[in-house]
C-alpha cells in the first residue's frame, strides 16, 4: 500500500506540473503515458484535482479552473521512493567526503541515517557496484574506488552509443506521440530558466536528467533505459561536486538543448545526431573538466 501510495503521490505532484506548464490537461489514455501510471490512477488524480477546485470534470471534459499553487503539492520526502531516497543519501555522503578513492561507506551507518532495513542498502549498493565505483569489503563494509578519467571516458563512449540510438528513434516516433508534449514542457521550462538563469541556473541539472531520459526512453530498449540510471546519477551529481562556473557551464547546456530540440522536432535524423553529438561532446568535456 504504501509504495501505491508513493506512486500516486509521485504521479499526482507531476500531473500538476503538466497543469502548471501547459494550463490544460490531455486525455486519459494520453495523460496515462506522459505520466508512466494507470488509467485508474489517472481517474483518481483528477478526481483529487476536482476534490481541490482545480478543474470541474464531467469525465469528458475538463475545465481548468485555476493554476496549481505550491501547498497543492505533496511534500518531496512523500514522493520519494525508497530507492531514490537511499540513492540520494548515498550520494550525500560522498559528495561531503569529497569523493575521494579510499573512502569508506558502512552499510549499517547508511541504514540507520535513511530509517530502513540495511537489506535496502545492501541492494542498492550491490546494484551500484556493478559499474566498478565501489567495491565490497568484509564487516558490511564498501570502498569508494574513485571516479577516474578512464571511468568518465567509458561511461561517455557508451553514453553516446545509446543516445544517438535513442534520438534516431525519437525523430521517428509519430507527431500524435505523447512524447512530443513533453518535449514541449521540457523546451518552455529551457526558456523559463534561460529567462533568470542568474537566480534559476541551479535548476538545470534536474532538467537535464528529464530531458535525456525522455530522450533514451524512445528507444524501448529496456536495457538502454536502465543503463541511464548510472548515467543520470554521476552527471547529475557531478554538477554538485564541481561548481566552478555553473552559471555559464549551465546556460550553455541550456543553449545546446534547445539546439537539440529543435533538431529532433524536424525529424531529420541526420541533424538530430549532429545536434546530440555536439551536446554530448561538451557533455564530456565538462565532466572531465570536474575530475581531479
Amino acid at each position: 500500500m504504501a509504495k501505491q501510495n508513493t506512486v500516486f503521490k509521485d504521479a499526482y505532484n507531476r500531473c500538476l506540473k503538466v497543469l502548471a506548464e501547459t494550463s490544460s490537461l490531455p486525455s486519459e489514455p494520453e495523460l496515462g503515458q506522459v505520466l508512466g501510471v494507470s488509467r485508474t490512477t489517472v481517474r483518481a488524480i483528477l478526481g483529487r484535482f476536482e476534490e481541490a477546485k482545480l478543474i470541474t470534470w464531467d469525465k469528458r471534459k475538463k475545465i481548468v479552473l485555476r493554476q496549481p499553487q505550491p501547498d497543492d503539492y505533496f511534500p518531496t520526502e512523500e514522493t520519494d521512493s525508497l530507492a531514490e531516497i537511499i540513492e540520494r543519501s548515498f550520494m550525500r555522503r560522498i559528495l561531503a567526503g569529497g569523493a575521494e578513492p579510499g573512502m569508506q561507506i558502512n552499510e549499517l551507518e547508511l541504514a540507520r541515517e535513511i530509517g530502513t532495513g540495511t537489506t535496502s542498502v545492501r541492494e542498492f549498493l550491490i546494484r551500484f557496484s556493478r559499474f566498478g565505483l565501489i567495491e565490497k569489503r568484509p564487516n558490511s563494509h564498501w570502498i569508494l574506488k574513485g571516479f577516474t578519467r578512464e571511468f568518465a571516458l567509458e561511461l561517455t563512449e557508451v553514453r553516446e552509443m545509446f543516445e544517438l540510438r535513442s534520438a534516431a528513434s525519437f525523430v521517428a516516433l509519430p507527431d500524435n506521440h505523447p512524447a512530443w508534449q513533453e518535449l514541449n514542457r521540457i523546451e518552455a521550462l529551457h526558456h523559463e530558466i534561460l529567462a533568470d538563469i542568474d537566480n534559476r541556473y541551479k535548476e538545470f541539472s534536474e532538467l537535464d536528467e528529464r530531458f535525456h531520459l525522455l530522450v533514451h526512453k524512445s528507444s524501448s530498449n529496456r536495457f538502454i533505459v536502465d543503463f541511464y540510471d548510472i548515467i543520470s546519477i554521476v552527471f547529475h551529481y557531478h554538477y554538485q561536486w564541481n561548481k566552478t562556473n555553473a552559471r555559464q557551464r549551465n546556460a550553455r547546456a541550456l543553449e545546446e538543448h534547445l539546439a537539440y530540440i529543435e533538431a529532433l522536432r524536424s525529424h531529420d535524423a541526420k541533424r538530430a545526431e549532429e545536434a546530440c553529438r555536439r551536446h554530448l561532446r561538451s557533455a564530456r568535456e565538462t565532466l572531465l573538466q570536474s575530475i581531479p
